[in-house]
């Protein structure tokens, strides 16, 4: 235990009329501070999490950070990008930082501003998270590819539409307690399970309720070392911290299998010296339904092939052994890149805390969250509890 989480701040992810990349990383630096109740001249480093890959004409952002107060001028800032896991990767690298002695607090933001791409943008900006070279022409985007891999699954282990819907309708509901939420509407699940003009197929077997949300937003957080942060109003420890990365083509791997986040969740609950059952609730990455379904085999909770069982027997819901996105995950609350996981880092401290309102589980102990970029390349697990 090297690190813990002592502050949070997060806008509402959605379309946001009037906001800029900058407007959103200063507001959401300067409240996560002040809920630390650590001042800017405090801060030793700045890890900034933004995807980008053309959304914004801003690049070179990690200076945008000190806008939020001049005692942050001539602090340590580094951008950290790694596709859909960029918001993670930005707080694993403060947490490297505060493990090497080079820093005491750290600032960690995440953001994305997609909302303003034409839509046509939007699908060619996404797949430069692919292998360009085999996968670039894939129609409909990054969807396309997780249609391809539905396709793939359902070839292997026979329609799961029933499943993936209800993974669907299980987030859309969570989302509804969820204030930050682009979409708080329990959509249900024969609106998911049906094709229509409001739900119509978007690519493979993929619908639009199948299929997280072009979104805006940012999230932050205060990094402190566990000598520190026993000093202050809460401190949320790292049992565990874990990062695989894996080959980029699909065509080098089994894509069914996300081989790189069974491995990055063995490591984490290692280090925490914890089993899976253990946990409270879990935030994954549910980019697309399929995602969350073939998550469920990867991490544990069912075998190869059968993740559809957990979503019928109810494990994950919000009151079962194990609510996986009891704040609607990306599904719901939306998907701007840069931020998701800084965001979910942030949700899990609300959960933890007791603090997490409409989203709250029950006596939550231990949480998971797994951030993945691209189809399981970046895999970043991470283990909460509260210290205090």
């Amino acid at each position: 235990m090297t690190a813990c989480i002592v502050g949070w701040a997060h806008s509402p992810f959605g379309k946001l009329a009037g906001e800029t990349v900058e407007s959103l990383v200063v507001r959401v630096a300067g409240d996560a501070l002040a809920d630390a109740a650590i001042t800017a001249k405090d801060v030793d480093e700045i890890v900034l999490g933004h995807f980008n890959a053309g959304f914004s004409p801003q690049d070179f952002t990690a200076s945008l950070v000190l806008q939020a107060s001049p005692d942050l001028r001539f602090k340590r800032a580094t951008r950290v990008e790694n596709a859909c896991a960029t918001g993670s990767a930005a707080v694993h690298q403060g947490l490297k930082a505060i493990a090497a002695g080079s820093a005491r607090i750290v600032l960690v933001v995440g953001v994305e501003q997609m909302t303003a791409t034409p839509a046509e943008e939007i699908g060619r900006n996404l797949l430069k998270a692919s292998y360009v070279r085999e996968e670039a022409d894939i129609d409909a985007g990054f969807a396309g590819i997780f249609g391809k891999i539905a396709a793939l699954y359902f070839q292997r282990w026979g329609d799961q539409s029933d499943a993936r819907e209800r993974i669907a309708a299980k987030n859309h509901k969570n989302g509804v307690g969820n204030p930050y939420a682009q979409i708080r509407k329990d959509l249900g699940y024969d609106f998911c399970r049906a094709e229509s003009e409001k739900n119509p197929l978007v690519a493979g077997p993929l619908k639009r309720t199948d299929c997280s949300l072009v979104s805006d937003g940012a999230a932050a957080l205060v990094l402190a070392d566990v000598d520190t942060a026993l000093k202050l109003n809460k401190a949320i420890v790292f049992r565990g911290a874990a990062h695989v990365q894996d080959f980029l083509p699909m065509s080098r791997r089994d894509v069914l299998k996300f081989e790189g986040c069974a491995v990055a969740w063995q490591h984490a609950l290692a280090q925490a010296g914890i089993a899976l059952k253990d946990l409270s609730f879990a935030e994954v990455h549910d980019c697309f339904t399929i995602a969350e379904l073939i998550e469920y085999e990867a991490m544990g909770l069912a075998p190869e092939g059968q993740g559809a069982r957990v979503i019928a027997e109810g494990t994950v819901n919000k009151d079962g052994a194990l609510p996986i996105n009891p704040s609607g995950g990306l599904k719901a609350k939306g998907h701007p890149i840069g931020a998701t996981g800084v965001s979910m880092h942030a949700l899990a401290s609300m959960q933890l805390t007791g603090t997490a309102g409409g989203m709250q589980v029950r006596d939550a102990k231990l949480g998971g969250i797994f951030n993945m970029g691209g189809s399981a390349v970046a895999n970043y697990v991470s283990i909460l509890e509260r210290l205090r």
